[in-house]
């Protein structure tokens, strides 16, 4: 019956979902290989591949928001999702036209407008997820995108032995892999049109009729503080008498707010009353923020700094690092899957600590062998390798904690557009840490210790917030409730 029709398509959902991330991963780890090569081929400067990376971060660092906003207030991924998608088409096909390196750049420009679907995705995924399950799924989606970094570099091999016409146009390795990607993103607006549902959280049907419904079945529990809002059912409306309320550290508990009485305009319009001062400069939302920015500062610097490293102290070719970066991906994907068992277990700041104890062992370690290697060439080779993998290790266990904390303590209301804040944070750290590593390779002692302050910092923050960095207990205030009810 309905049941089974809403649990088949939600798996299909789901499963949509992660085939969207696995083609992400792809098409970096596709691209990423020979732009600079391809770049070269039409003239362009050393300084254009740089500007070619973050062209493709950058328009997705301003349109993670405007799509979460969108998403927030429809309720509906689907058509996000299919228009991101032809953004990402259109870019593809100009990166395989070529012609010009500013029409390289321009098509970098237009596919990255194109993640910022992730946004809504992310904000779809905590709605329809309960607030215990969600660094589950958050672990799953994010091993997605990783294994499509991991299986990149295969399609590169055939990609490479591309040498044909295709009407005016030249299929090489360096175009091929952009007639690829749009291949590859036809068919997934295929997949996303037939089996992806915006399906609502059950349990919470539409807000509109259903309201009163809600709150009458709210009125019968007895209120108990412990239990999350998942309790209550993942999408009660906002119009309920529920309101987020910060236990304070002397036990006592902040008033809650007094709900809003439901206008149509909050059912259409999440931003009604909605202040941004209130919402994201709380301390547990910083601590996030900041973390999600230092951590993938640090890992894109390092990933820029390792290739010069390994060909300056080891003589490593292009196969060397492809083995090595194959390695980290099956430890990265490895991560999240332990992560994910870990999460059934621990509260998400629990993780969060390890992971960033994890961080800073790694970047002493890398301080002190990395930036001034010792001993013979086996020795330099296990130093630089355990570097490597401690380094790695910690990456899941912040990722995961940090979106899914991330998604507790925010609104749920507002996810869409937070998740995009949250990944705008994130792809500003990836356009500067590359760019910052870049002018650095010579001189480590200054950017790893730039790193560890940075690393430090975030560490005293997280223990001094460690208190409010829980999900917020939900207080029913009966009052108010009947008087949404008369």
């Amino acid at each position: 019956g309905g049941r089974m029709d809403y649990q088949k398509k939600k798996k299909l959902t789901f499963f949509t979902i992660g085939l969207i991330f696995l083609l992400s991963g792809i098409e970096y780890a596709v691209i990423l290989p020979t732009i600079w090569r391809y770049l070269q081929t039409l003239g362009a400067e050393p300084y254009f591949l740089g500007l070619g990376l973050s062209a493709f971060s950058l328009t997705g660092l301003l349109s993670g928001p405007l799509f979460g906003h969108w998403s927030d207030r429809t309720r509906r991924t689907k058509a996000i999702i299919l228009f991101a998608n032809l953004f990402e088409i259109a870019g593809n096909i100009m990166y395989f036209m070529g012609y010009s390196k500013w029409l390289l750049l321009s098509s970098r420009l237009v596919a990255g407008i194109g993640t910022g679907a992730g946004a809504s995705i992310f904000g779809y995924l905590t709605r329809s997820t309960l607030p215990e399950d969600r660094a589950t799924v958050f672990a799953a989606v994010m091993a997605c995108r990783q294994a499509g970094l991991l299986i990149g570099p295969a399609f590169n091999l055939f990609l490479r032995l591309c040498d044909f016409h295709l009407g005016p146009f030249i299929v090489n390795k360096y175009t091929s892999p952009g007639l690829f990607m749009c291949f590859l993103w036809v068919l997934l607006q295929l997949v996303v049109l037939f089996l992806y549902w915006d399906i609502p959280p059950q349990g919470a049907s539409q807000p509109q009729g259903d309201a009163e419904k809600e709150e009458e079945k709210l009125l019968v529990p007895p209120v108990t503080p412990e239990p999350s809002y998942g309790s209550v059912g993942p999408g009660v409306p906002s119009s309920v008498g529920v309101a987020h309320n910060h236990v304070l550290p002397n036990g006592t508990v902040s008033p809650p707010s007094p709900p809003p009485s439901p206008p149509p305009s909050t059912l259409t319009n999440p931003f009604h009353r909605f202040s941004a001062s209130k919402e994201y400069l709380r301390e547990e939302v910083v601590v996030l923020l900041t973390a999600q920015f230092i951590t993938l500062f640090n890992q894109t610097a390092l990933e820029t700094m390792v290739t010069p490293l390994t060909q300056k102290y080891f003589n490593f070719g292009e196969l060397e690092n492809s083995i090595m970066y194959c390695l980290c991906g099956v430890e990265v994907i490895a991560g999240f899957f332990f992560v994910r068992w870990l999460s059934r277990r621990f509260t998400d700041r629990v993780v969060l600590a390890v992971g960033l104890i994890i961080s800073n062992v790694s970047c002493v370690w890398c301080l002190i062998f990395l930036a001034n290697p010792q001993g013979g060439l086996p020795w330099q080779l296990t130093e630089f390798v355990i570097g490597v993998f401690l380094q790695v290790l910690g990456l899941p266990f912040v990722a995961v904690s940090q979106v899914s904390l991330f998604s507790k303590v925010t609104a749920e209301k507002t996810q869409g557009f937070s998740q995009g804040l949250r990944r705008s944070v994130g792809g500003l750290a990836t356009i500067l840490g590359p760019l910052w590593a870049g002018g650095l390779t010579g001189n480590l002692y200054i950017m790893l210790g730039v790193m560890m302050a940075l690393l430090l910092m975030l560490t005293v923050m997280m223990v001094f917030s460690y208190d409010q960095l829980v999900e917020p207990t939900v207080i029913i205030n009966h009052t108010d409730v009947q008087e949404d009810c008369g």
